[in-house]
C-alpha cells in the first residue's frame, strides 16, 4: 500500500465566514453541510462530534465524556460531560494498587458525551437531533475509508486488545484492524446511534441501551445498576478565566486540568516573554519550570469538584503565584513533585458560524480504544476514564464510589476585553495544558496565525515531571541550552498530540488543524 507520510508538509490557514477544524476530513465535512444545511456551530460541533465515534475510534466513541465551551455570540457557556463511578463500586481493593488497572470494567466510569451532544443541542441547536446524528449513522451502516494515522493506531492497538473477544468482533472484524484506505462499517454502531438519535439520547441512559450496558458489566462481575446510568447529568458549570496579557484564557473548573495552563500563565505573566521571544532559552526555561509548578499544583489538587481541598481561586491566587515565580532558578531546573497521566485517546474538534457561535469541543476514551470493553451488539467502546483516580488514601482524588476523577480533556477558548476571540486544543493527556500554554504564547507574543501556532515544534514534560521530550525540529541549539541548566531532554520519536484551533476576525475566521492528525480545517 502507499506510504501515507513519507515527508513533512506545510498547510496553510483556512479563512471563511463559517468553519468546522477536526482531527479527521469525512467528520469535518459533515460538520460542515450542517452548517451548509441551516444549522448553527452546535449542530456542527455534534454533527462533527459523532462521526469522530465511528470513523476515529483510536481516540473516542459512544462510550466517551466529553467537554466543551460554547459562544452564544454574547456570552461563554461551559459544559462538563465526565461521568462518576459506579455508587455501588466496591474500591477497597484498588487502594493496594498504585493505580487503578488500565484495561477492563475497574476502569470503567458513566460515559458522559451522548448526554452532552443532547445538552447542548437542547439549549442551542437549530436542525434537529436527528439530524446532526444521520451522517454518523450513515458512515456506521454504508462504510468509510479508514484514514492514515488512524489505520496506524487502530494496529497498534489490535496488538494490545486482541484478547478481548467483543472488542475484536467489533473493531477487528477479519481478525486484523483496517488498513489505510480499506472500508469499515459496523452495523451495530449503526443502529446505536439510531437509538440515540430517535430518544434524544435517552436511551442510553434510561432504556434498552442502558439495560445492555449494566448487563454487560453485572456478567463480569461489577455492580453497575441502571440508577448509575440514570443519574447522570451533563453539569453546566462557570468558567474559569486567567489574564495572560490582555487576553483571558478560559478552561473547564476541576475536575478538568485546565487550572494547570492557567497556573502556568500566570507565573509567565510575571516575565517578559515577549521582550525575550518565546523561543529563547531564558523563555522556554521559564516555560518549563511554570509548567512543573503547575502540574505539582494540579495533581496534588485537582479532584471531583465535590472532593477539592482548594479552589480554582486559591490555586491561583496572587500569593500562590508569586510563591511559584520566586521558587524558579533562572540557571537551573526544578523537579517539584508531580504525576501527570498518559493519554492517547482523545479526539478536539472546533466550530464556528457567520452568526458568531463558537464552539470548543474535546471528546475521549482516554487511553486509545478506552478500557477495551465493548458491549456486546451495540458497537459501544466504554472508556477507561476511571484510570484518573488516585490510589493514594487521603488524596481529594482518591478513588469512590459515585465520584468523578481528576480529567485530563479540556476545551479551551480565548476571551478579549470580554468577547470571543479563539477557541482553541490539543490532544493528549497530560501534554494538553503545556499545549495550551505554548498556544498562547505562539499566538499572543509571537503573533502566529493558528495554522502556524499549531505547526511550531513543541516540548512536552514526561510522566515523572523531569524529563522533557522535544518535537524533532526543535532547535538543537536550544536543546543544548537547556540541557546546560539541568533539563533532561530527548527527543520523540514522532510528533503526536495533535490540535484545532478557530481564530475571529472582524469579518469570519481564520483556522488551523494539526499537521500532526489526519484532520483538517474547512469552511464556506
Amino acid at each position: 500500500m502507499f506510504e501515507a507520510l513519507p515527508f513533512s508538509s506545510q498547510r496553510s490557514p483556512v479563512l471563511a465566514k463559517n468553519m468546522v477544524a477536526a482531527s479527521q476530513p469525512l467528520a469535518a465535512a459533515a460538520g460542515l453541510e450542517a452548517l451548509r444545511l441551516g444549522g448553527n456551530a452546535v449542530d456542527a460541533a455534534i454533527t462533527t462530534a459523532a462521526c469522530l465515534t465511528v470513523m476515529e475510534p483510536t481516540g473516542n466513541g459512544i462510550g466517551s465524556d466529553a467537554f466543551a465551551q460554547i459562544w452564544d455570540g454574547e456570552q461563554l457557556h461551559a459544559f462538563n460531560g465526565s461521568g462518576r463511578s459506579p455508587a455501588g463500586q466496591d474500591v477497597s481493593a484498588f487502594l493496594q494498587l498504585e493505580t487503578i488497572p488500565k484495561h477492563g470494567w475497574p476502569s470503567v466510569t458513566v460515559p458522559g458525551c451522548v448526554a452532552l451532544w443532547a445538552d447542548v443541542h437542547k439549549r442551542f441547536g437549530q436542525l434537529a437531533f436527528e439530524q446532526c446524528l444521520k451522517p454518523a449513522i450513515t458512515y456506521a451502516r454504508d462504510g468509510f475509508l479508514v484514514s492514515p494515522l488512524i489505520a496506524r493506531g487502530w494496529a497498534a492497538s489490535k496488538n494490545i486488545f486482541d484478547q478481548f473477544d467483543d472488542w475484536m468482533k467489533c473493531f477487528c472484524p477479519n481478525g486484523q484492524a483496517p488498513q489505510m484506505g480499506e472500508s469499515y462499517r459496523n452495523q451495530d454502531q449503526a443502529d446505536t446511534l439510531e437509538r440515540i438519535a430517535h430518544s434524544y439520547g435517552e436511551d442510553f441512559y434510561t432504556g434498552a441501551i442502558a439495560e445492555k450496558i449494566v448487563a454487560a458489566a453485572q456478567d463480569a462481575g461489577c455492580n453497575w445498576q441502571l440508577s448509575d446510568l440514570a443519574n447522570h447529568r451533563t453539569e453546566q458549570v462557570e468558567p474559569v478565566l486567567q489574564f495572560y496579557g490582555d487576553w483571558q484564557l478560559s478552561e473547564i473548573p476541576p475536575n478538568g486540568q485546565g487550572i494547570a495552563a492557567q497556573i502556568a500563565l500566570a507565573i509567565l505573566s510575571h516575565f517578559p516573554i515577549k521582550d525575550w521571544g518565546v523561543d529563547a532559552v531564558d523563555s522556554v526555561h521559564l516555560q518549563l519550570e511554570a509548567m512543573k509548578c503547575a502540574f505539582a499544583d494540579a495533581f496534588r489538587f485537582v479532584a471531583d469538584a465535590d472532593a477539592l481541598e482548594l479552589s480554582a481561586a486559591d490555586l491561583l491566587s496572587e500569593q500562590r503565584i508569586q510563591s511559584h515565580v520566586n521558587s524558579i532558578k533562572m540557571d537551573r531546573s526544578s523537579y517539584p513533585e508531580s504525576e501527570p497521566l498518559v493519554d492517547n485517546g482523545t479526539v478536539y474538534l472546533s466550530t464556528a458560524d457567520a452568526q458568531g457561535m463558537m464552539v470548543s469541543f474535546i471528546q475521549s476514551n482516554f487511553h486509545g480504544f478506552g478500557s477495551g470493553i465493548v458491549i456486546p451488539g451495540t458497537g459501544i467502546s466504554m472508556q477507561n476514564r476511571g484510570l484518573g483516580f488516585s490510589t493514594q488514601q487521603g488524596h481529594p482524588n482518591c478513588v469512590a464510589p459515585g465520584k468523578k476523577p481528576y480529567h485530563t480533556i479540556i476545551p479551551g477558548f480565548i476571551l478579549k476585553d470580554g468577547q470571543a476571540l479563539c477557541s482553541f486544543g490539543v490532544m493528549g493527556g497530560h501534554m494538553q495544558a503545556q499545549a495550551h500554554v505554548q498556544m498562547i504564547l505562539r499566538m499572543h507574543d509571537q503573533g502566529l496565525n493558528p495554522q502556524a501556532a499549531l505547526d511550531a515544534p513543541r516540548w512536552m514534560i514526561d510522566e515523572d515531571n523531569k524529563r522533557v521530550i522535544v518535537d524533532p525540529g526543535f532547535d538543537p541549539e536550544l536543546r543544548a541550552a537547556l540541557e546546560e541548566r539541568g533539563h533532561e531532554i530527548s527527543i520523540a520519536k514522532s510528533q503526536g498530540h495533535g490540535g484545532q484551533a478557530i481564530y475571529k476576525l472582524a469579518d469570519g475566521y481564520i483556522a488551523g488543524s494539526d499537521k500532526r492528525k489526519d484532520g483538517c480545517a474547512l469552511g464556506f
